[in-house]
């Protein structure tokens, strides 16, 4: 039965999660609350090890998850459900926007769509924040590396090393 829940729940994820890996955070908040699968700590923790590891965020987050509520199986279980959504709706875009790329509705519904998912992302962001700053010491981290960021425009596994480092040295 959970596995069936957890093909349910991350399928639904993967639905309607348009935009990328980020857009996924607001509905895994939502799981952590409906289930006792992961607690909202745990999906911090998740957040970061699916952003320092290799793949697609939502990808990653939906295995750890899977993983998490239900072993190895529901690892498997859950990415399937997440990817299946999107497998089956790029099929059929990959057809449709061909045929109808230069339509203007088409073109309004895309201009629509983006600044909504902008604002799933800032709001994922703001909830990460407000479990990762939890003191003097990672406010002051999360300013200097969103300076850094701004300004250097390095490789994101530099940042991710020298947080790591960051977190070492400075105890966090």
């Amino acid at each position: 039965m959970i596995y069936l829940l957890l093909f349910y729940e991350f399928f639904k994820v993967g639905l309607f999660a348009i935009g990328g890996g980020l857009v996924t955070v607001p509905f895994l908040f939502d799981l952590s609350a409906k289930y006792s699968w992961f607690t909202t700590k745990e999906l911090a923790d998740m957040i970061a090890i699916s952003e320092s590891t290799p793949g697609p965020l939502g990808v990653n987050m939906a295995t750890f998850g899977g993983f998490h509520a239900a072993g190895i199986w529901g690892g498997i279980i859950a990415t399937l459900g997440l990817v299946t959504p999107s497998v089956i709706v790029i099929i059929i875009v990959a057809k449709l926007l061909d045929k109808y790329q230069c339509n203007i509705r088409v073109q309004r519904i895309l201009s629509g769509i983006r600044p909504a998912v902008i604002a799933l992302i800032l709001f994922a962001g703001l909830q990460i924040a407000k479990l990762a700053i939890f003191d003097v010491k990672t406010a002051i981290v999360f300013a200097v590396f969103l300076g850094m960021i701004h300004f250097w425009k390095k490789s994101p596994i530099f940042y991710l090393v020298l947080a790591a480092l960051a977190g070492i040295g400075l105890q966090l």
